[in-house]
């Protein structure tokens, strides 16, 4: 069964993952089901910024561990100047200490690399974009 999102304006979403195929697996699902979706990816945290500038998206995915500077750190700094931009967290470590200071910087989500589902990924995208004005599904 393919679960497909309708929607009836596009979304931007950022994608910050240096796994580049775990990055093009979660872009080629995201705009699977969410035809509207507009992925941009981005390798770290310094392309990421400058991605934000350029187009600031709806929705960020943010990876924890990060060349250079940490998702969590970035997203600290992202949402002290859009903290209106959701952002959720992807780790391949499901601990505590690591929600606890998502949730501080910030994060909007928290989802577990290897653990998640279909359906939670479409619930969390659906909920916080939602939320949004430039788009909804």
């Amino acid at each position: 069964m393919v679960l497909t999102v309708s929607c009836n304006r596009k979304c931007k979403t950022l994608l910050v993952e240096d796994n580049a195929n775990f990055r093009r697996v979660l872009k080629q699902t995201l705009c699977d089901r969410f035809p509207c979706m507009v992925v941009v990816e981005a390798a770290d945290a310094e392309e990421a910024l400058r991605k934000i500038d350029n187009v600031p998206p709806n929705l960020i995915f943010m990876d924890i561990n990060l060349p250079g500077e940490n998702g969590l750190e970035l997203t600290g700094k992202i949402k002290a100047t859009h903290p209106e931009t959701p952002i959720v967290i992807l780790t391949s470590y499901d601990l505590p200490a690591f929600r606890e200071v998502a949730y501080e910087s910030g994060a909007s989500g928290f989802l577990v690399k290897g653990s998640f589902t279909l359906e939670e990924l479409i619930t969390s995208v659906k909920s916080l974009i939602s939320v949004g004005v430039e788009c909804s599904f």
